[in-house]
């Protein structure tokens, strides 16, 4: 069982330590369960005497001594260091065993041609399971990697190939960089090569993938994104990347979207598409390689203490990506997707029973792994956007130039950053930083104000309300935005001011004629709820279409999406106002987050769904065959009316698309296409075992593998759902993937009361869930996506007497209550649509 690592064992060890050098030597051929690790580590001991420990979880230690003298048995996953010198020197020899779950060395057999790839993840606390390490962010050292690897085989790391003896690679050492973010990749990559001009001079680039995926890695696209990073950041950083080279590998089943090693940085291999796509993905993979590069400065190269400020790498890095998007790169609506969907994932998170705050308090690594949420990444980035308004983007970019160089290669925590800030604004931010970043939940802004004769406003405020459990008013620099025109909405006139307290005057807006709309918060500048007057709001029901630019649009959307969740709007009003106005809308980006919270809606909130799903589905027929042909909207539509049909009068047609009796111009049925189509077909009884194998058959790739996992889950009969149950429980050796393609299945919205019995079985099994997956990444998928999709008092109850339970594991226990949460939720909103 692995040994979390608390904070106070951490700052000890970081004040009695300072690691000098990693040498570490791998031997790795892919074959058997294991593969040999030898680490020599160089550290210096601020009181020689003393005592400490390094982390390592090998299956089998073959030796380990220290400064030639053996050591002791390990304890769990820590080697006990008595008696340490001034200098001292750790020899750790062992065997480690490949991963399956996504942490450690991960080994994945390619089914396409019985190739064998390894990567690395060593991210939050798992370089223990490669090497022997002081595995924490505050202990930084240079690494030096060797690796000996079949001849045939390409071998990635953080440095540079020095030199090749033999089968063995070694590796130019590193500059000094925290263990969760060193890395190995092996294996019969394909490889594709680049450079991109630095102040320094050129940086070679690589790309990485299965020899399988060769045809399908869009070099040029991926490339062009990367440099455009490179150009923007070293502008803005002013400071020269600091890694050298700079890798990027796709490796199958990844379990992150992507994670920022230094200098080789890995991503999930579904970012190379093998069928076709809509630029909403292509973006989120944009955002995706922008994020990691970001972290070569942010994360990388200035690293926080500990995890409890960690949420500053992913927040910054989620707010930099958007930005370099929208500036350098084309797709510059980023901040619209962001405002209709990054801050709508952060506003979910955030009102869960189980809210923390941005700067949470991280006892130990396991509290630190569970908090890597919305809140980190969106809420977090959202409150970073709004302390740029608050001190101003010079004065934030001036503060990061000093934070760099100030901080190069060491670490620091959330106070040195705000120093900087402070310095080059003028502003303190010590109120601002206690009223965004150590308090929870989210505000609600709503415009108040009252007519004179003419018509114009005679009084204009901003009340803001807070949850009375989380009850902190913010500040918030703000615009307010007012949009007038007939057949268009255009804004006429915008001001900007500091709402503060429960009630903000703007004399600024008196004498102003009263508009069509009243729009707070105009240009997403904070992080709040927006409610509308009730003049606004007839004009937003009835009028979003003619809103010129496409972000205010999204702020209505999503200001309509919370009221939605929120209860104050019936799932099928929202569901209606979406499909009457869906046409008009021109970000695409916005219109395929407006068909992901139909459907939401319809899965949790209608009381009931199925005219809900049947108006969909004709709506989808309808616009796929007049879509343009081959475009994004079209394969959009696809995707609605696969998801929709299914139970409905358009069921015959969902099964005639798929076996090509009806073909609609433009509309390639490939690999994923033919995959929804039968996702919809299967929760029926519409399609079946020979279909999946037949699918199988046609691409045998591990994508397609994910996906017939998640088709065999959906089947409706009860064998196929107790041997899923049985896969997902009962101690199976699957993937960590292949666990989350069968639980996304187990569960359907046509099927949720028929699976009544699994109810109770659910709560039988997490402690052998959670126990067998020793509290890893599986274990949490699993306690997550198998909670019971029963919107029922049933299911509170059980989830109720569960809870009160001695010896829950605190992380456990925090996942479920959110799924609790969120049932508690949609039982109160069927009912108001029900109303």
């Amino acid at each position: 069982m692995t040994t979390w690592l608390t904070r106070d064992e951490a700052r000890e060890r970081a004040a009695l330590l300072r690691v000098t050098g990693y040498d570490v030597s791998l031997t790795v051929d892919g074959d058997g369960d294991t593969f040999a690790s030898r680490t020599t580590v160089t550290f210096e001991c601020a009181t020689p005497g003393s005592s400490s420990f390094v982390d390592a979880a090998a299956s089998s230690l073959r030796s380990a001594t220290l400064n030639g003298v053996a050591l002791g048995a390990p304890s769990g996953t820590r080697i006990a260091l008595p008696g340490l010198a001034a200098s001292n020197t750790l020899v750790v020899e062992g065997d480690f065993r490949y991963s399956t779950s996504g942490e450690g060395l991960q080994r994945i057999v390619d089914p396409v041609d019985g190739a064998v790839y390894l990567y690395s993840m060593t991210f939050l606390a798992e370089a223990k399971r490669m090497f022997a390490c002081f595995d924490q962010p505050d202990l930084k050292a240079p690494f030096t990697f060797h690796v000996t690897a079949p001849e045939d085989w390409v071998v990635v790391s953080n440095g540079a190939v020095a030199s090749r003896e033999g089968v063995t690679v070694h590796f130019a050492p590193t500059k000094p960089i925290p263990t969760y973010v060193t890395a190995v990749a092996a294996g019969p990559y394909h490889r594709a090569t680049d450079r991109v001009d630095g102040p320094d001079g050129p940086i070679e680039l690589g790309l990485y993938c299965r020899a399988s995926l060769a045809q399908h890695l869009d070099a040029d696209d991926i490339f062009a994104v990367t440099k455009a990073g490179f150009d923007f950041f070293h502008e803005a950083f002013d400071y020269p990347y600091p890694f050298g080279k700079y890798d990027q590998i796709f490796a199958p089943e990844f379990y992150a979207g992507g994670m920022e090693n230094a200098g080789a940085v890995i991503y999930r291999d579904e970012f190379l598409y093998q069928s076709r796509v809509t630029d909403t993905e292509r973006l989120e993979r944009a955002e995706t390689l922008l994020h990691e590069l970001s972290h070569m400065w942010f994360g990388d190269l200035v690293t926080t203490r500990w995890w409890d400020d960690t949420w500053l790498n992913e927040a910054f890095a989620t707010f930099a990506a958007h930005l370099s998007l929208a500036e350098a790169t084309r797709f510059t609506e980023s901040w619209t997707v962001f405002a209709q969907q990054t801050k709508a994932f952060a506003y979910e998170q955030d009102q869960l029973p189980t809210t923390h705050p941005v700067s949470a308090d991280v006892p130990d690594q396991q509290a630190a792994l569970v908090n890597f949420d919305d809140i980190t990444y969106a809420k977090g980035a959202s409150a970073l956007k709004q302390l740029v308004a608050y001190v101003g983007r010079d004065a934030f970019l001036r503060a990061l130039r000093e934070y760099f160089r100030e901080h190069e290669y060491g670490n620091t925590s959330l106070a040195d950053l705000l120093a900087a800030l402070e310095h080059t604004s003028g502003r303190d931010l010590k109120a601002w930083s206690a009223q965004w970043l150590t308090t929870s939940q989210v505000n609600t802004l709503r415009p108040e104000y009252t007519l004179d004769s003419s018509g114009s406003f005679a009084s204009f405020a901003i009340r803001q309300s807070a949850p009375a459990e989380h009850p902190t008013l913010r500040p918030h620099r703000l615009a307010i935005g007012l949009y007038s025109g007939t057949g268009r909405l255009d804004r006429v006139h915008r001001v900007e001011v500091d709402v503060t307290g429960e009630r903000t005057e703007v004399p600024a807006l008196i004498g102003v004629a009263r508009p069509d709309l009243v729009l707070v918060n105009d240009d997403d500048l904070t992080y709040a709820k927006v409610r509308f007057d009730p003049a606004s709001l007839s004009t937003v029901t009835g009028r979003i279409p003619e809103l010129a630019d496409s972000l205010p649009r999204a702020l209505c959307w999503a200001a309509l999406w919370d009221m939605t969740r929120d209860g104050e709007l019936p799932a099928r009003e929202y569901t209606d106002l979406v499909l009457a106005g869906i046409d008009a809308e021109t970000g695409f980006a916005v219109f395929h987050a407006l068909l992901s919270n139909v459907d939401v809606a319809l899965r949790r909130y209608a009381a009931d769904p199925g005219a809900g799903w049947a108006a969909l589905a004709a709506k989808a027929l309808a616009a796929l065959e007049a879509a343009e042909p081959g475009g994004d909207r079209q394969l959009a539509w696809l995707g609605a009316f696969a998801g929709s049909a299914g139970g409905t009068a358009h069921a015959g047609t969902l099964r005639a698309l798929y076996d090509g009796d009806i073909k609609v111009e433009g509309l390639a049925l490939d690999l994923d296409a033919r995959w929804k189509l039968l996702h919809g077909l299967v929760p029926y009884g519409l399609a079946g075992d020979a279909d999946i194998e037949a699918e199988l058959a046609r691409d045998r790739n591990s994508t397609a593998a994910l996906h017939a996992a998640t088709a065999r889950a959906l089947r409706p009969d009860a064998g196929a759902k107790e041997r899923t149950w049985e896969l997902l429980t009962g101690g199976s050796p699957l993937t960590g993937q292949t666990f989350s393609a069968y639980a996304t299945g187990f569960w359907h919205h046509a099927q949720a009361e028929s699976l009544a019995a699994y109810l109770p079985r659910y709560f039988e099994a997490l402690e052998g869930v959670w126990r067998r997956h020793d509290a890893g990444l599986i274990a949490k998928e699993l306690t997550g996506h198998l909670f019971p999709a029963i919107a029922a008092p049933s299911t509170l109850d059980a989830a109720d007497a569960w809870l009160v339970l001695d010896g829950i594991p605190p992380v456990q226990r925090r996942l479920v209550l959110e799924k609790r949460d969120e049932t508690a939720r949609a039982i109160r909103n069927r009912a108001r649509d029900a109303s």
